[in-house]
């Protein structure tokens, strides 16, 4: 790895002034999706998929042959990286074939351990820690619909220890912010990630908050954000969390507290009926869809820009 290279493992990788040039990008990309062909070649991608996707892999794929290159996925499954083979050889053997690496998996540390010794840029399609891909999206969606991101206030109700939850607080700060994660005891994000998002929150005007009631959260919040409440691999907790969690589910009664003009994110799938309604999530506060879709455009403007950098 020389020590140029870029990769997108945690939504801090960007700082402030970079997000914005990476948002700035998604958006002139969604205008003109087929300009851009920095993969013209076609240069490969390898996608690695260790987790169940949809959206990942379908929004990938998609903007990848935009982009002029070929999307390579690799099914986790068979290659049982970190058993078959240690990701240290793995990502060497990647990063010969690929001019970038985009995997799906459950650690944090295969995800830092890739980008150690493949030489390419690594992107975190989602492990069990963050899941910066998604946030982008979120940001860029938020951004749509609300003109800016600095000084909006974003609410996450919830599972708030999950992938999301951390993610939320990071990148809410990094866009200035201002970030209420609604969740009951132990479901908060994890301690040494909502400190970090603080200093950052500190130098851009935002500020994370964590609190336990619903309602407190939500209202005045300009975004109501959820996410399911059993994320992959806590399916053997699902009786306790559905006992918990009800309270915090977006109802068309909790979302009354929120702004009039408040929009509605889930970055899927979603249990309807459960952490979301189906009055919501098909109601007109819903920005659902579009927030699905706008995975493919910042997905494409992260990939363009690290390669920028790392060339």
């Amino acid at each position: 790895m020389t020590s140029a290279t870029r990769h997108l493992l945690r939504d801090d990788d960007l700082s402030p002034a970079e997000l914005l040039e990476v948002l700035d990008l998604a958006d002139r990309m969604k205008a003109e999706p087929f300009e851009h062909k920095p993969l013209a070649g076609p240069h490969t991608v390898a996608l690695v998929f260790d987790r169940p996707t949809l959206r990942t892999q379908v929004s990938f794929a998609a903007g990848i042959a935009e982009l002029g290159g070929n999307p390579m996925t690799v099914d986790g499954g068979l290659a049982a990286m970190g058993s078959r083979e240690g990701v240290e050889d793995v990502a060497r053997i990647l990063g010969r074939q690929a001019a970038a690496i985009v995997w799906r998996t459950a650690h944090q540390a295969d995800v830092v351990t890739m980008a150690a010794y493949s030489g390419v840029p690594v992107l975190n399609a989602l492990t069990d820690e963050f899941h910066p891909c998604q946030l982008l999206a979120d940001l860029q969606t938020v951004r749509e619909h609300k003109g800016r991101l600095a000084g909006v206030r974003a609410a996450f109700v919830g599972d708030g220890a999950c992938n999301m939850g951390n993610s939320w607080v990071l990148a809410g700060a990094t866009a200035g912010m201002h970030v209420v994660v609604g969740a009951p005891a132990g479901f908060t994000p994890d301690a040494h990630v909502v400190s970090r998002a603080r200093e950052i929150a500190q130098d851009t005007g935002g500020s994370i908050e964590l609190v336990a009631d619903p309602v407190e959260a939500v209202t005045g919040a300009d975004v109501v954000i959820t996410d399911s409440w059993v994320s992959m691999g806590r399916e053997e907790e699902s009786e306790e969390r559905l006992r918990v969690f009800p309270p915090y589910g977006i109802t068309e009664d909790l979302l009354s507290h929120a702004a009039a003009d408040a929009i509605v994110m889930h970055c899927l799938p979603a249990y309807r009926g459960k952490e979301i309604s189906e009055e919501v999530i098909e109601g007109p506060h819903s920005v659902v869809w579009d927030e699905a879709e706008n995975r493919r455009h910042a997905q494409k403007a992260v990939l363009t820009w690290l390669l920028e950098r790392s060339s």
